[in-house]
């Protein structure tokens, strides 16, 4: 991916390969209340900040992993869904819980809790 291609093309390349159908699943539940918020999802988050390309996915969604988990127990959709797209791109299951364990240190105890609970749930999903 370059920078020179366009943002939408960029964050639907990237979407696509770490969280294949979200772009759908985002307009089939939320665009009849906001619409457009799907495109804005993939061209946002996906096309401006991820694709950048200065970082490897697997960093970046590893550092998405820590800002959601310090965030708290309120972000657990979110957490998930970045946990697995990590996974999709390389993270093990050691480096994820790693990265959450060392949230205890900016987010606290429930905090890592939450985020330690919501990979469990992943890594399960996976397993099935």
């Amino acid at each position: 991916m370059s920078l020179d291609e366009p943002i939408y093309a960029r964050g639907k390349e990237l979407s696509e390969q770490v969280n294949p159908g979200m772009e759908e699943a985002l307009a089939a539940r939320y665009d009849a209340l906001v619409p457009g918020l799907s495109r804005m999802v993939v061209e946002v988050p996906y096309g401006t900040f991820y694709a950048r390309g200065v970082v490897d996915e697997k960093t970046r969604l590893l550092a998405t992993v820590a800002a959601l988990t310090a965030q708290g127990g309120q972000t657990k959709p979110q957490l998930k869904v970045n946990i697995a797209s990590a996974r999709a791109v390389g993270a093990s299951r050691e480096e994820v819980c790693e990265i959450i364990y060392q949230m205890t240190l900016y987010g606290g105890f429930p905090a890592m809790i939450n985020g330690l609970n919501a990979a469990i749930e992943v890594f399960e999903a996976e397993d099935d």
